[in-house]
Parts: structure tokens; sequence; C-alpha cells
């Protein structure tokens, strides 16, 4: 078997189950575990920016990377609490800090507005975008709930089916690339499948899985956001490639056996996150 094959499964061995784990817990756990994600991405972002010569403040744009899933769990467990009417106030406080920061450590030809601009941009994308997993998982459910975990499990399930369906179909059918200056290897032969896929899978979970954990959905509904999520999941992919492209780099670091790094794994999931949060709201899934 080859080594880099692996070191993938032994890996997925171990993580996906612990994964599945904390969704159904939900709570602390999973708010602990999207904040070291979330650091962790930021960290790799800010070392792609190093590349091209542009140096973040990286430890608070970590924290704040980290501190929103702190916030929105905060917030979902008490709309009318202290954090809910302070959270612009205390987001001003960093980016505050984040500028004094800069005015101290980089002189003007340190380029600090780049270092600036790099720091929000490096927090916002690997924290807030994920930290919407809380809403996903804690919108309408509570702790240990499997309804809850499934509604985090769908986005995640239509991604991946995406994912693969995208790749098989690219190989076997060929054809105009989809976006050859960013991502040589994807076809648009291969986006359309990868589209079929991700639709694929809202039957299954309208007809088996849903039904049995509560979870109230239409079919249209379902179908919608599993095609809406299969194209912005694909977007979000060639985003991250694109970053990677300018770094001049294959992975965003060697954090995971076999995978790459946190941006890596979560390329589309960046994008698929947040946009399932809304549509899971706007079309009243519970």
């Amino acid at each position: 078997m080859d080594r880099n094959l692996a070191l993938r499964l032994g890996f997925a061995a171990v993580a996906i189950p612990l994964a599945l784990l904390v969704v159904w817990l939900g709570g602390w756990p999973l708010v602990a575990l999207i904040a070291i994600l979330g650091a962790l991405g930021a960290r790799e972002l800010y070392g792609l920016l190093r590349r091209d010569g542009v140096v973040a403040l990286e430890l608070p744009g970590m924290i704040g990377a980290a501190l929103f899933a702190v916030a929105v769990y905060l917030v979902l467990r008490d709309p009318a609490g202290w954090v809910a009417a302070a959270w612009p106030y205390l987001g001003a406080v960093w980016l505050i800090t984040v500028m004094g920061l800069a005015l101290f450590r980089r002189a003007p030809t340190e380029r600090p507005l780049e270092a600036v601009s790099a720091t929000l941009f490096g927090a916002c994308y690997a924290g807030a975008l994920p930290a919407f997993l809380i809403d996903l998982r804690h919108g309408a459910f509570g702790t240990r709930s499997w309804a809850g975990a499934w509604l985090v499990f769908f986005p995640l399930v239509v991604t991946w089916v995406c994912d693969t369906a995208a790749m098989f179909g690219g190989r076997a059918i060929g054809g105009p690339k989809l976006a050859p200056t960013v991502s040589p290897g994807k076809t648009r032969a291969g986006s359309i499948a990868g589209v079929l896929g991700g639709v694929a899978v809202a039957p299954i979970f309208y007809l088996l899985i849903f039904p049995k954990v509560g979870v109230e959905v239409s079919l249209g509904s379902l179908l919608l956001i599993a095609g809406v999520l299969s194209v912005i999941g694909q977007i979000g992919d060639l985003a991250e490639s694109l970053f990677k492209r300018e770094a001049g780099v294959k992975d965003s670091s060697h954090l995971i056996p076999g995978h790459g790094g946190v941006l890596d794994r979560f390329d589309s999931l960046y994008f698929v996150i947040p946009v399932a949060a809304a549509m899971y709201r706007a079309l009243g899934v519970h």
C-alpha cells in the first residue's frame, strides 16, 4: 500500500469517530475543537502570506480566530445575555489592539497596512467561517442530540460525495478544464458530476435519516440545499487552491499525516458551513 494512503487511512480511522463523537456531544467540546482548528488554520494562512513577504500579527490573529466559536456559542445559549450585546464592541477592541500592535511593531517600510489586513482576513477566514458550525449544531437542538448532529453531518456528507464524484467524474470523462490557472486537475465535467453526486445525497437523508432523528424538512428544501452547497463547496476548494498557488506550495502545512494542513482539509467547508447555516434558517429546517 502507498505510504501516503496508509497515513491517510490511519488518520481517518482515528479522527472520524472522534469528530462524530464531538459533534454529537456539542457544547463546549465542539466549541473547543472549532476554536483549535480556527487558530491552526489562521496560523497556516499567515504562513502562506509570509512566503509573499506579508508578515501578519500571528498571535492576536490566532486568538481572534479561536474566539469566534466561543462568542457564537455564548450568543446562542443566551441571546439576551451580555455577550450578545457586547460582541461588536469586543470585536472593535480586538481590531484596535491589532492596529496598535502594528503601530509599535511595524515600521512604515514593513507594510503595516498589509499586516493588519492579513491579520484580520486570516482570523475571519479560518475562525469566523467555521464558527457557523456552532449554529448548524445548536440552532435548534441542545447537547447530545442526534438531530443536531445529523444537521451538521448533512452538509459534510454532501461536500465529501461532491468532491469524490467530481474526482472520479473528471478522470472518467475528461474535457475542458474548470479553472486551469488555479487547479489544473479539475474539469467542467467533473464539476457537474460533483453537483449531481451532492444532490443525490438529499433523498437518502430525507428518506432514511432525518425522519428517524426528528428533523423536519421537505425533500425540495434538501435538494436545493445540496445543490447550492455542491457548487459553493467547489468554489471554496478553488479559493484555497488560489492561496496555495500564489504561495507556491502544494499543501498549507504538514500537520495532518497524509492530508496536509487544516486549510487543505477544510477548504470546501469554509464556504459550505456558513451557507448551510443560512439556508437552514431561511428554509426553516429544524
